[in-house]
C-alpha cells in the first residue's frame, strides 16, 4: 500500500483531520498532481481557523509552476493569517521568502 492510499484510508476514518490533509496534499505534489495538490491546500487555508502551513507549501509550489503573483499573494494572506493566530515564526519565515521573490516576478506585467 502506498503513502498516499494509507492516507486516505485514515482519512476515511477522520475526514477533518487537519495533519493528513495537509500530507494527502504534499503528496500529490509529490506524484506531480499540482493542481489536486493546490486544491487540498486551499482547502485548508479555508478552515476556521485557517492552517498556516499551507499557505506557505502552497507558495513553494507555485513559485516552482512558474506562478509568482499567485505565490506572493499566498504568502501575504499567509502573514496576515500567521499573526494572526500569533504564529510569528511562520510569519517570518514567509516574510522571508515574499521577500526573495522581490517586487516582480517573471509572471508578472510591467
Amino acid at each position: 500500500m502506498s503513502r498516499k492510499e494509507k492516507i486516505l484510508e485514515m482519512l476515511a476514518d477522520e475526514p477533518g483531520d487537519t495533519f493528513l490533509r495537509y500530507s494527502l496534499a504534499m503528496e500529490l505534489r509529490k506524484e506531480g498532481d499540482h493542481d489536486a495538490s493546490l486544491e487540498k491546500l486551499s482547502e485548508l487555508t479555508s478552515d476556521s481557523p485557517p492552517y498556516v502551513p499551507a499557505y506557505f507549501m502552497a507558495a513553494q509550489q507555485l513559485v516552482d509552476l512558474g506562478r509568482v503573483d499567485q505565490a506572493r499573494t499566498q504568502l501575504r494572506d499567509g502573514i496576515d493569517q500567521a499573526r494572526t493566530q500569533n504564529d510569528s515564526h511562520a510569519a517570518a519565515e514567509m516574510s522571508e521568502f515574499l521577500a526573495s521573490l522581490g517586487e516582480l516576478g517573471e509572471d508578472d506585467e510591467l
